[in-house]
């Protein structure tokens, strides 16, 4: 993913938008399955299609979702589709309004529930689903020592690693490829 398909937010209304857990996942869902119709995000997210649609609304009036007509096949059927594949925000932008910044705190600490959420799922799979992928899942942690620029460059190069394996081309081999979710959080902290 390209810094051009990722949006800088900076208006509190948008990170509300999406700090809720149900939107949060439609916009993982669009992201991972490309457009789909109320129906489809239904069904992949367990949710009755009114309230996907409600949601769906909310995301569209605050710009991060929006309607891809031209791949309805009649116009009773709706679609949707990511504006953007990526977000990010920094809760500094919204120091100055106390609300702002309790959104912007909101926001952060819904995305890292979602995070560890994905991650304690997994470990919860059963063993056969794990025995799959053949301990090919992952976790890792380092202390290291650096200072905010020396931090900064690590988070380029790492974001720049996934985008590459985001991005790639896939191979036309019928190898099962299924979604993977990926997430690493680089932060000062005291051990």
């Amino acid at each position: 993913m390209d810094n051009s398909d990722v949006r800088q937010v900076t208006d509190s209304r948008v990170l509300a938008a999406m700090a809720h857990p149900l939107r949060r996942r439609l916009m993982d869902v669009l992201k991972v399955h490309g457009p789909s119709t109320v129906g489809l995000l239904a069904e992949r997210t367990d949710q009755a299609p009114a309230n996907v649609s409600h949601h769906l609304k909310v995301l569209a009036a605050a710009d991060l979702v929006t309607e891809a007509p031209e791949l309805a096949r009649d116009r009773r059927e709706r679609w949707w589709r990511l504006v953007t594949r990526g977000l990010r925000w920094s809760n500094a932008d919204f120091d100055t309004d106390p609300a702002s910044r309790a959104v912007a705190d909101a926001a952060t600490s819904l995305n890292l529930d979602r995070h560890v959420a994905l991650a304690r799922a997994w470990h919860a799979a059963d063993e056969t689903t794990q025995a799959t992928w053949n301990d090919a899942a992952f976790s890792t942690d380092h202390w290291l020592r650096l200072t905010p620029d020396e931090l900064a460059e690590l988070s380029r190069e790492m974001i720049g690693v996934l985008a590459r394996w985001a991005d790639r081309d896939l191979p036309d081999d019928d190898a099962d490829r299924r979604p993977v979710f990926v997430f690493v959080h680089g932060v000062p902290a005291r051990p």
